[in-house]
């Protein structure tokens, strides 16, 4: 199992994401546009919506909002690619940087829409035109080979995933109850946490998105550490803690294996963390096993 952690507000380690977020921007920005959009509907836009899948990526859809960039109407451009309905479409002008925040505080509602499966991005410069469809199945669409949607694992959905917050919330503050050794570090009792229900929908925004895009870090796609990420959601934080794990097959597993690496059950029992999320994602590609993400924050008072 490999794990890593994050405590944010250590000066150096928050030194060091920055260096990283300097190189990460400098990276795709469709594929930053793509992972800000799965973000927030992994999120419920902060917790005001109801959370919605991932969106597959669709070429008909990157050809209708390049053909909408280059003058045509949407309507036109969409009719053009084998759209009968109009598709949604979200044009901004932002830079890659806060990209993530201009569309949750403009369009997050429209991005989150229950009813999309699809969506196709196209840039020029800080534009970026965003056009997303429920699956369209005209002929020449329905010879092409069907490309499966990311599908979250039957532990992040749902019931299922309320189980799984609820069990690692009784095993973290289990441990927390206890007191626990970490290292070098002999830690007492601590209060028990709550679950936020703001903080799962991050976490399992941040776990789907490393799954859909088969990478294990703290900072995602777009630049945004674990802290960026809570404070896009609405959340006002104090400190925010990260843990995250790919490999294990339980939240036992998970939990345990933090548990046991100092740092990670640095995070777990600081007395300051008051509620938690967590969630996990199904890899694909590359990696095929469960992706996990824990966030700990100290409210703002």
């Amino acid at each position: 199992m490999r794990t890593a952690v994050s405590r944010l507000h250590h000066p150096i380690l928050w030194s060091l994401l920055l260096l990283m977020a300097s190189v990460t921007l400098t990276g795709a920005a469709r594929a930053d546009a793509l992972a800000a959009v799965q973000t927030l509907r992994a999120g419920g836009c902060g917790g005001i919506v109801p959370l919605a899948q991932p969106l597959r990526r669709s070429a008909a859809l990157e050809r209708t909002a390049a053909e909408w960039a280059h003058g045509r109407t949407l309507a036109t451009a969409a009719a053009h690619n084998g759209y009968g309905d109009p598709p949604e479409g979200v044009h901004v002008i932002s830079p890659d940087a806060t990209l993530l925040e201009v569309l949750r505080r403009s369009e997050c509602r429209v991005l989150s829409t229950q009813s999309l499966r699809e969506i196709g991005v196209y840039h020029r410069g800080e534009d970026y035109w965003l056009v997303l469809a429920g699956v369209v199945e005209t002929p020449a669409r329905a010879a092409a080979p069907p490309r499966a949607p990311l599908a979250l694992p039957p532990a992040a959905a749902g019931h299922s995933a309320r189980l799984l917050a609820a069990r690692a919330l009784e095993l973290i503050n289990e441990a927390r109850a206890r007191g626990a050794r970490c290292g070098r570090h002999e830690f007492a009792p601590a209060p028990p946490m709550t679950l936020s229900p703001t903080l799962d929908g991050v976490a399992l925004g941040h776990a789907a998105d490393m799954a859909a895009h088969n990478y294990f870090e703290h900072q995602d796609l777009t630049g945004q550490s674990p802290a960026d990420r809570v404070r896009a959601s609405g959340y006002r934080e104090s400190l925010v803690g990260e843990n995250i794990a790919y490999g294990p097959n339980s939240i036992e597993e998970a939990v345990q294996g933090w548990l046991d690496s100092p740092d990670h059950c640095e995070n777990i029992m600081d007395p300051r963390f008051a509620q938690m999320g967590i969630a996990s994602a199904s890899g694909r590609s590359v990696r095929h096993g469960l992706y996990w993400v824990q966030l700990l924050a100290e409210p703002r008072a």
